[in-house]
């Protein structure tokens, strides 16, 4: 008994000294917003930028004597509240959801500082602020608590969760998604809405793709999330050939280093294209610190966690989102939340501090503070949301909105479950609908659609399949009026679907950009150009180097040009592989009828000096030196003319074996014979003496022999190189450009030389030996004739030999074809000219005792 009573004396003891330290601490009213109800929901938001620059509360009796750099009011996250309250607003009028009970509310704004969300967390624990730490001040308002919904950021959201978690109350984030929340809490993390973070990076990465732009800058928060993003993007980008011009982290506070300010902004200048990650709260000191200063003319994409044009406290704001992309996840509509955003006026909720405030600030309207509490502003009562500028109040509901209302939705279906199980297993009594404790709510809310952080960073099982994000385009309307336009939409599934689609008509690029906007390190390589990477910068950058001879670039920023097939060539443009046209020496060609012409003339020719011989047979002039190898030279030269037409038309087998075998033996034939022409000469004037039959009859069988032997060795040369690797048609497909050359292969090129040389050895001898007997008198003597005819003929071929070489083509054919008819002409006039002369002109001159003076 006497154990009861003391307990009993300390139970009362503790409690009243409790009351008398909360009543003794003289504190001021609440700043939070509290609505009764059976059960209460805490929401920790943020509405300002409390504390400017030097971290001190702004307090202003007048709106309009703000200055500009302590404007920091977000006017579009008071949504946020409003969303909560249309929510409880619409569950309580529902008694099927919680049994005819109601949800009421605790409202914080925490600003966007951690410190300030660590306090209002422990208010919503004690039932005062500032709180006071384990001691329940208020616990009519306290032990209604069943759940936290906050924070904005992910800094905000973890020192909430330090708070809330000693305790095991549920707390729902609505911050953008966070992979890494779970390692950055020692106890339990608060719940996520899960986001599939791969879709986002792959819908970047198709407009980037979808508009070339391919030299893009990043501006990342300086925090964990940050750097992931940082780290998969890259990836991506680098699989999907796209470089990074720059990647700035935005720090935590705002830079005062003006030199390092200055090449901040001049990074900006490198691309035309930015994408921006990050949340409000991550990049507002870089909007701070870098928006009073400059204006951009970049294209910027965001997510809808970053909304910009929220910040109205530049002037200049509008320069900078104006013409942006932002990627937003697919939301259903909030049926019924348009109607109530256009419904809320002060005198509606005439004790709610924070919509007395948004309205005084989004009106215009004085307000004023008086012993820490905000008295009934002189505003506009019968105003309307809906007739506010885009910039300040937006009448769609925001991500961060929805995210609100969802989780105000979670909590209530956790708690009809949790009431469900009370009311099956026990009597309908009133203690059944007390407020059950906190974390008797976890299992329920795991079952939903939130998931948790673990440890390594994943949501348990709450990837969805498919992923919808929209689109939207900030434009500046012709009403003057300011919207966000869905232009377009990206359909995510993975392993399957990855759909794009943009109404690029709905596009506007904002005042500096016509249409739209390139964004490239280097301009495009046009066709017939190859990328050259440039050393020292990224594979972006490079120059453009004009495909080399033979290869061509069909495409645009080819890497490596393509080579031309054999049979094709490349055009002058070097974009395209033609084919190449079959050529040769044609009789149509002008070059190859003009030398027909010429082989045809010189061939008549030869037969008429051949005729007039024959008439004149035995004239003396016709009989010396042996007629027969002159009527044999006629001839010989006559079908050395008619050879070179072998070389003319298109080559064949048979005609490529012919031209050179033909050309060998008729010419050596010719050679032979002048050869014995000068043996005649030489024999007859210096070992017989005149008039002698012997002398004629030995001149005769000698000159015989030596055209029969100097002809029977070219044959036997042609006939080892038939024998051998005799020559054949072939193609040269690289000398001319565009063109196919259809040629005679030589086959054996030693063989061929072997011809010519031989032509050459029997040409010298007959130089050497007529230039010996160029002083024998005689009146018909064929020596000074013969050497200055031969002199020519080796001449002709010697210089044959290095034209040859140099030449291809049909000018290679041309020049063996000159060089026959050259040196057979030679021969023709040099020997036979002269006689002809003598015998139409002068034969009277001449008798047989004139042969021997």
């Amino acid at each position: 008994m006497k154990l009861f009573i003391a307990s009993s004396l300390w139970i009362v003891l503790t409690v009243f000294q409790e009351h008398i330290f909360c009543f003794s601490l003289n504190l001021p009213a609440s700043p939070g917003y509290y609505q009764d109800g059976d059960f209460v929901i805490g929401g920790l938001f943020s509405f300002t930028v409390s504390g400017g620059i030097n971290g001190s509360k702004f307090e202003f009796t007048d709106i309009n004597l703000i200055p500009a750099y302590a404007h920091f009011y977000l006017t579009k996250h008071y949504q946020q509240m409003l969303a909560m309250v249309f929510a409880i607003e619409k569950l309580n009028k529902d008694p099927k959801i919680l049994f005819n009970m109601s949800l009421g509310f605790y409202l914080f704004n925490v600003d966007f500082l951690e410190m300030k969300a660590v306090e209002s967390s422990m208010a919503l624990l004690s039932g005062e602020s500032p709180p006071i730490p384990n001691y329940t001040c208020r616990p009519e308002k306290t032990d209604k608590l069943v759940a936290v919904i906050g924070g904005i950021s992910t800094g905000i959201s973890t020192q909430i969760s330090r708070v809330l978690s000693l305790y095991n109350i549920p707390q729902i984030s609505y911050a953008p998604f966070d992979q890494s929340l779970g390692t950055q809490v020692q106890l339990q993390s608060p719940y996520q809405f899960p986001m599939h973070t791969t879709a986002l990076y792959q819908g970047i990465i198709q407009l980037l793709l979808y508009f070339s732009w391919v030299w893009v800058g990043l501006v990342i928060s300086d925090d964990m999330r940050g750097e992931l993003f940082l780290r998969d993007i890259i990836e991506e980008m680098k699989n999907h050939g796209l470089c990074l011009a720059f990647a700035e982290k935005i720090p935590e506070t705002a830079a005062v280093d003006t030199v390092h300010e200055k090449l901040f902004f001049e990074r900006f200048t490198l691309t035309s294209v930015i994408v921006a990650f990050g949340d409000t709260c991550s990049l507002l000191y870089f909007v701070e610190d870098t928006i009073q200063y400059h204006t951009f003319h970049n294209v910027w994409i965001t997510t809808s966690d970053l909304d910009l044009t929220m910040f109205t406290f530049y002037q200049n704001t509008n320069l900078f989102t104006f013409g942006g992309l932002s990627f937003s996840f697919h939301m259903d509509e909030i049926l019924g939340f348009t109607d109530f955003l256009t419904s809320v006026q002060p005198r509606k909720y005439s004790h709610n501090i924070f919509i007395q405030e948004m309205w005084s600030v989004l009106f215009g309207c004085p307000y004023i503070y008086r012993n820490g509490v905000m008295e009934p502003s002189r505003c506009e009562q019968n105003g309307s949301l809906s007739t506010r500028p885009f910039h300040d109040w937006d009448m769609n509901t925001s991500p961060y909105s929805y995210k609100v209302h969802a989780a105000v939705h979670a909590i209530a279906q956790a708690l009809h479950e949790e009431l469900s199980l009370r009311v099956e297993g026990e009597s309908l009594d009133k203690s059944v609908f007390q407020a059950p404790l906190p974390w008797k709510l976890h299992p329920f809310l795991q079952k939903g659609q939130l998931g948790r952080s673990t440890n390594e960073g994943n949501v348990e099982n709450k990837e969805v399949s498919a992923t919808k994000l929209d689109i939207f385009n900030y434009q500046s309307l012709q009403s003057g009026t300011e919207a966000q336009v869905k232009v377009g939409e990206f359909v995510f599934e993975p392993h399957s679907v990855q759909h794009l689609s943009l109404n690029e008509k709905l596009i506007n690029w904002g005042r500096y950009h016509k249409g739209t906007p390139v964004s490239v390190c280097s301009q495009s390589c046009p066709l017939g150009f190859r990328k050259a990477p440039v050393e020292g910068k990224p594979f972006c950058c490079f120059d453009c180097l004009p495909c080399p001879d033979g290869e061509i670039a069909n495409e645009t920023d080819m890497n490596q040009c393509i080579k031309c097939s054999e049979d094709q060539y490349p055009n002058k443009q070097r974009n395209q592989c033609l084919p190449k046209i079959m050529t040769f020496l044609s009789h149509e060609d002008t070059l190859g009828a003009v030398l027909v012409s010429v082989a045809i003339s010189l061939s008549a020719f030869s037969a008429m000096i051949l005729g007039l011989f024959i008439c004149y047979r035995d004239t003396p002039i016709v009989r010396a030196n042996n007629r027969n190898l002159s009527y044999l030279l006629l001839v010989s030269l006559m079908l050395c003319f008619f050879s070179s037409l072998i070389f003319i038309g298109q080559p064949s087998t048979v005609t490529c074996v012919l031209r050179q075998m033909i050309f060998g033996v008729v010419f050596s034939v010719a050679v032979s014979a002048i050869l014995a022409k000068t043996f005649t000469v030489v024999v007859a004037f210096q070992t017989i003496k005149p008039g002698s039959t012997l002398r004629m009859w030995m001149v005769t069988r000698l000159s015989n022999i030596i055209v029969f032997c100097g002809s029977i060795i070219q044959v036997c040369i042609c006939a080892v190189w038939l024998g051998t690797y005799p020559p054949f048609p072939d193609v040269d497909m690289q000398s001319e450009f565009g063109q196919i050359i259809l040629l005679c292969n030589e086959g054996s090129t030693l063989a061929f030389y072997c011809v010519l040389g031989y032509l050459g050895f029997l040409a010298s001898l007959s130089l050497l030996i007529a230039f010996l007997a160029r002083r024998l008198p005689d009146s018909f003597n064929e020596a000074k004739t013969i050497t200055f005819s031969m002199l020519i003929f080796c001449s002709v071929w010697i210089s044959f030999v290095p034209a040859y070489l140099s030449s291809k083509g049909k000018t290679m054919v041309a020049v063996e074809i000159l060089s026959i008819l050259a040196s057979s002409s030679t021969l023709l006039g040099c020997i036979f000219l002269p006689k002809c002369y003598v015998i139409l002109l002068r034969s009277g001159g001449y008798s047989r005792k004139n042969f021997f003076k």
